[in-house]
Formats: structure tokens, C-alpha cells, sequence
């Protein structure tokens, strides 16, 4: 009966099982997010194609990358969540991202898992559609926020405000767009647990996203 519970294959579904409440209450969050946008996905598919964009919602994956202090406190991680857009005219854009990275604290014993939830708004600078035949480079900045929770430790999650800058570029055909984005965030940071000076950490997420123009 032991030996059976300790060989359990660590599947998506065994993980997300050993997420602490905190952690499952974020992931909740951004399924239903990611769910609404996926059924909004349908209507709009179900209308038909368009010469102009207005917006678009999708799903992302890529990676997450600590860089400098931040890279001896965390490993990297995949990126996986969401995102919305917004244009206003040709040539600007807002965007609301949702993200989680299932990372590892490097310096606490026990080799502990930690999850961390970006959240953010940005506004984004584009070329007009038009100029490269649907292929649209931007660049972009925005402030959000960063929370870390561990799964096992009785230890409180932690919120911490951050900023990015952003530079990417979308490709758009009809109703169906890709995007691939590449972020420098800033945050501040404090340790989670024990005493310590409130810092600035710096990481990179790199991701590329499939999803829907309206």
C-alpha cells in the first residue's frame, strides 16, 4: 500500500493536488478566466472573418527566467495563463495578463515548491496592421502585481508590485492571431518568511501565445 502511494506518476493532476488552498484559489481563478475567454473564442470564430482587429484574448505558454538575486532564490519555471487586448486607433493597445510559474525555492531546505502569480495592465505601442501585411512588432510597459505562495510550508503567501517593459510582435490572419512576447519585469520583494530588507529583483518571462481577433 506504501509503495503504491510513493510511485504515483507526477502528472499535471498530482500536482495541482498538492497545491496548498492559496495556490488553488489563483489557479481557479485563471481557469475560469482562461474558460471565459475560450468560450468568447467561439462566438466570435462563429462571426466571421474581419479586415480590422480590434482586440484579441489568449491562451500563453512559455518560461519564466530569474535573473540576478532573484536567480539564486528561485528556479526557472514554465509560464503558463492568459491575456486580453484592447486596441485604441492603429497604433495602441492594453493588455491584461494573468500568469503562473510552478517554481522551486533554491535557498530553504527541503527542496520546497513555490508558486508565483503575475498579474498585470499594460499599455502597448504598435504599427499599424496595414504597413506589414498583418505582422504588427510592438513595444510596451505596464505594473502589476506578483504574489509567491509555497505549497508546503506554513508560511504566508506575499504580494509584492511590480513593472515591466515588453517587446514582441503579433501575426494576424483573419480571425486567428499569434503572438511572441518577451518581458523584463522589476519588482519589489520581500522574504517570505524570517526578517529581512524589502529589495528589488529583476526576471525575465519569454512566451508565445495562439488565440482569437475580434
Amino acid at each position: 500500500m506504501n509503495n503504491s502511494r510513493t510511485e504515483l506518476p507526477q502528472n499535471g493532476l498530482a500536482r495541482v493536488q498538492n497545491l496548498n488552498e492559496h495556490s488553488r484559489r489563483m489557479i481557479a481563478f485563471g481557469l475560469v478566466t482562461l474558460v471565459a475567454l475560450v468560450a468568447f473564442s467561439g462566438r466570435l470564430l462563429a462571426q466571421g472573418s474581419s479586415s480590422g482587429s480590434r482586440g484579441a484574448i489568449r491562451p500563453i505558454f512559455g518560461a519564466y527566467v530569474p535573473t540576478g538575486d532573484q536567480r539564486e532564490f528561485l528556479k526557472d519555471a514554465v509560464l503558463a495563463g492568459a491575456q486580453a487586448s484592447l486596441n485604441f486607433g492603429s497604433n495602441f493597445a492594453v493588455t491584461g495578463s494573468f500568469g503562473w510559474a510552478p517554481s522551486k525555492d533554491k535557498i530553504t531546505a527541503g527542496d520546497q515548491k513555490i508558486d508565483a502569480f503575475q498579474y498585470d495592465l499594460g499599455l502597448e505601442v504598435r504599427t499599424p496592421e496595414v504597413f506589414l501585411g498583418g505582422v504588427t512588432p510592438f513595444v510596451g510597459a505596464g505594473v502589476g502585481g506578483r504574489t509567491y505562495s509555497y505549497r508546503d510550508l506554513n508560511v504566508d503567501s506575499k504580494t509584492n508590485v511590480d513593472g515591466y517593459g515588453a517587446i514582441g510582435v503579433d501575426v494576424g490572419v483573419h480571425r486567428v492571431g499569434v503572438r511572441i512576447e518577451a518581458r523584463d519585469y522589476v519588482s519589489r520583494f520581500q522574504p517570505l518568511s524570517g526578517g529581512g530588507d524589502t529589495k528589488t529583483r529583476n526576471d525575465i518571462g519569454v512566451f508565445a501565445g495562439l488565440g482569437v481577433r475580434f
